[in-house]
C-alpha cells in the first residue's frame, strides 16, 4: 500500500512574502500571510529614483513583518525581451538587495517575470466597477498582488527557491570607506 501523506518539495516553508511592482512613478507592495497562501494589497508608495526612500521604506516594513522572500516584478516585452522597465525593475530589485545586506537582514530577494500584470490589474478593476481614474490610486497594489500571488503558486509547485536571484553585492569595509580601514 502506498503512503500518500509524504512530503513533496512543493511544500513551501513558512515566511512572510511581499511582492513588489515598479513603476516609474509608483511602487506596489503586496504581502502575504505566513504560510504563504493569500496574498493581499499593503500599500502603493511613491517612487523615490534620487533618494530611494520608497526602498527604505520597504526595508522597514521587511524587518517590522519578517519577510523571508521579496519578489519583484521583471516587465519583459510580450515577446520575452527586456526595455528600460525591465532595466529600472533590476535595478531596483539590487538596490533592495544590497541595502538588506547592509543591515544585515537576512531576506531574500527574486526577480518575477510580470508580463502584462499591470493590464490585468486594469481589468480586474474594472470588472470590480472601479472608476478607471480611480484606477491609478491601487493599480500597483493590485499588480504587486498579482506578482506575489504567482510567486506563491510557484512555491507551492516547485518549493521555495522561485523566480530569478538577485545578489547583493558585497561590498567590503575597504571597498566602502575610499580604501581606509577603520
Amino acid at each position: 500500500m502506498e503512503d500518500h501523506a509524504q512530503t513533496s518539495p512543493t511544500d513551501a516553508p513558512r515566511g512572510v512574502r511581499l511582492g513588489i511592482d515598479v513603476g516609474l512613478v509608483r511602487v506596489g507592495v503586496a504581502v502575504s500571510d505566513p504560510d504563504g497562501i493569500l496574498a493581499t494589497p499593503f500599500k502603493t508608495l511613491q517612487r523615490d529614483s534620487k533618494k530611494n526612500s520608497d526602498i527604505t521604506v520597504i526595508v522597514r516594513q521587511i524587518v517590522e513583518r519578517q519577510v523571508r522572500w521579496a519578489f519583484v516584478g521583471l516587465p519583459r516585452t510580450l515577446r520575452g525581451g527586456e526595455s528600460q522597465s525591465t532595466q529600472m525593475a533590476l535595478d531596483y530589485a539590487q538596490i533592495l538587495a544590497d541595502r538588506l545586506q547592509q543591515a544585515s537582514v537576512e531576506c531574500s530577494v527574486a526577480m518575477l517575470d510580470e508580463r502584462l500584470t499591470t493590464v490585468t490589474a486594469h481589468r480586474t478593476l474594472r470588472e470590480a466597477g472601479m472608476d478607471g481614474r480611480e484606477h491609478r490610486k491601487v493599480v500597483d497594489q493590485v499588480a504587486a498582488v498579482n506578482i506575489l500571488q504567482h510567486a506563491l503558486d510557484m512555491q507551492k509547485r516547485q518549493g521555495p527557491e522561485v523566480g530569478t536571484p538577485v545578489c547583493a553585492h558585497s561590498a567590503t569595509r575597504e571597498e566602502s570607506d575610499g580604501g581606509t580601514r577603520t
